[in-house]
């Protein structure tokens, strides 16, 4: 029996231990699982951190401090490393931050969060994209009602505050603010027992090219979050300072008191003052700035525009300029700013070759600028290594000379390309302008400060616009506008009767480079989101 006995003692003995060990591993690997969730919970705080941390400073990558200089060509700047404590103060580890940005002018940067549970070697790493959607994340972007007809294809994704009439195809979202509308006569009217319209809708009699009553309206939605407009005069401010800092001799003007009422009479690279400093404003005077395809661009002071140069001829007629300088370097930030009304065009046969923003405005007085398309403004590629953003107080307007210098126009076919991403802060983006001076016909459609003249008008098919990139107005945004009776400049279609201003024959494309690579400090519409998150399983 003592065998026996001693037997049945070992033998629990070693089952014991075995018992015993299996429970002390079981207690280590659970410990090591929560440190490991506390770990990962902890990197994730990291990427918390850092999105509030650009909501707050859009363009700091180096997490508030100064270094390194250089970032890591991998890894970004870092490593910046914080402790974590949770609601009830007690030490949860640290996260240790690397950030990224894409460069470019994009709003992406990519952050990688390492968590290290408190007291453990234990780490998780978690890495994710942030960025912030810009107007140009729009195709068109608007402050008013819009309405593409059968044959305009709206391309990219497009937004309405008030609401969208789309009888024509979209490529992308549809969205609107509102969930219905009353659409004015302009844009569709409002008739019988129809109305309110939905914020998006078409016309059910509308068969061809596309059938309102089977098409797919999967990407219509509504009612949505407003886009608002009234944040563009704080970045129009901050442009300036940009460009303020851009240069050693105004760059204690960006961080002194009231910077963006500061007019001094100093040009640099980056800012171009007032035409006249002593003078009243005028909507003739300002500057023109053509975009080179070698990365920089020249100056010139305009001191008088013709509206209608008798026979159309290019900006060289219809301007009378100054030269101020020629093959001025562009900004380090990209920026520059105009405190006047400008004209841009690209001078090259081959188009511009870089990255820039041009912004327009007089902030300290209470003067609204705009900016004319006095040229072609065209890319060298469109592959989003090229990019001219256009950013005014008031309207962008296409001058009605501005075709003359498109490419074989003398010839009488042409191809008027326009690329960028273009802002309205308070006016339109409009071929000529829809304000009518006083006791002129309502009915016509003409330039800014013309005396009632139509604007002129292409209605051949070999005559043609090209855009490529986003529209952002408040009020408006058209490249052409039928005129029911003959009207100086307009040229009637024979094949409809009506008579145009502007290019009839359009095709419009949403440049889709720059929905996360914009423009350089081009306006932004929302904070940063989270764009894409995964878990690394390398340190760091």
């Amino acid at each position: 029996m003592i065998p026996a006995l001693l037997g049945i003692i070992i033998a629990f003995s070693v089952m014991g231990t075995a018992l015993v060990e299996t429970t002390l591993t079981n207690f280590t690997i659970v410990g090591n699982m929560v440190k490991s969730q506390q770990a990962f919970n902890v990197a994730e705080a990291g990427l918390d951190y850092y999105m509030w941390h650009l909501n707050h400073n859009g363009t700091d990558y180096k997490d508030g401090q100064s270094t390194p200089a250089n970032p890591d060509p991998t890894l970004g700047y870092g490593p910046y490393t914080h402790t974590y404590t949770d609601a009830t103060g007690a030490n949860q580890g640290t996260y240790t931050l690397w950030i990224k940005p894409a460069g470019n002018g994009s709003t992406i940067a990519t952050v990688r969060s390492i968590g290290q549970a408190a007291g453990t070697s234990i780490k998780r790493t978690v890495q994710a994209q942030i960025g912030s959607p810009s107007f140009a994340s729009y195709g068109l972007v608007g402050n008013s009602e819009f309405w593409f007809g059968k044959d305009e294809t709206a391309d990219g994704p497009i937004f309405s505050n008030v609401g969208i009439r789309l009888d024509g195809p979209n490529t992308g979202v549809a969205g609107a603010a509102n969930a219905t509308y009353k659409p004015t006569e302009a844009y569709g009217g409002c008739h019988g027992d129809n109305c309110p319209h939905p914020g998006v809708w078409c016309d059910t009699s509308v068969l061809t090219p596309v059938n309102c009553n089977t098409r797919n309206k999967s990407n219509w939605h509504y009612p949505l979050p407003t886009v608002d407009f009234t944040k563009v005069s704080g970045s129009l401010c901050t442009m300036k300072k940009t460009a303020f800092a851009d240069d050693p001799s105004t760059a204690s003007l960006a961080t002194g008191a009231s910077p963006c009422t500061q007019t001094p009479n100093k040009l640099t690279n980056a800012y171009i003052p007032r035409y006249d400093t002593t003078g009243s404003f005028s909507l003739s005077k300002g500057y023109l700035i053509k975009l080179r395809n070698n990365g920089t661009y020249d100056l010139y002071k305009v001191s008088a525009e013709n509206d209608r140069p008798i026979p159309y001829a290019s900006y060289a007629t219809a301007l009378t300029t100054t030269l101020v300088q020629t093959g001025i370097s562009l900004p380090p930030s990209g920026v520059i700013f105009v405190e006047d009304n400008v004209w841009v065009l690209t001078s090259d046969a081959n188009g511009f070759h870089g990255r820039v923003t041009i912004a327009s405005g007089r902030l300290a007085t209470s003067d609204s600028t705009d900016i004319v398309l006095a040229g072609p403004l065209a890319y060298s590629t469109k592959n989003g290594s090229d990019a001219i953003g256009l950013v005014t107080e008031n309207s962008i307007l296409v001058a009605p000379y501005a075709p003359a210098s498109a490419p074989g126009y003398s010839s009488g076919t042409f191809n008027y390309e326009i690329d960028g991403a273009l802002l309205a802060e308070n006016g339109n983006v409009f071929y000529g302008e829809n304000t009518v001076p006083s006791g002129v016909n309502k009915g016509l459609f003409i330039y800014r400060s013309a005396t009632g003249n139509c604007s002129r008008g292409w209605v051949s098919p070999n005559q043609t616009l090209t855009f490529y990139g986003s529209v952002a107005t408040n009020t408006g945004w058209t490249w052409n506008q039928q005129i029911g009776g003959s009207c100086a400049d307009a040229v009637r279609d024979p094949s409809t009767g009506y008579y145009i201003a502007g290019i009839e024959h359009t095709t419009t494309s949403y440049d889709y480079n720059l929905q996360y690579a914009p423009p350089p400090s081009y306006p932004l519409t929302s904070g940063y989101n989270i764009l894409s998150w995964r878990e690394v399983l390398t340190h760091p």
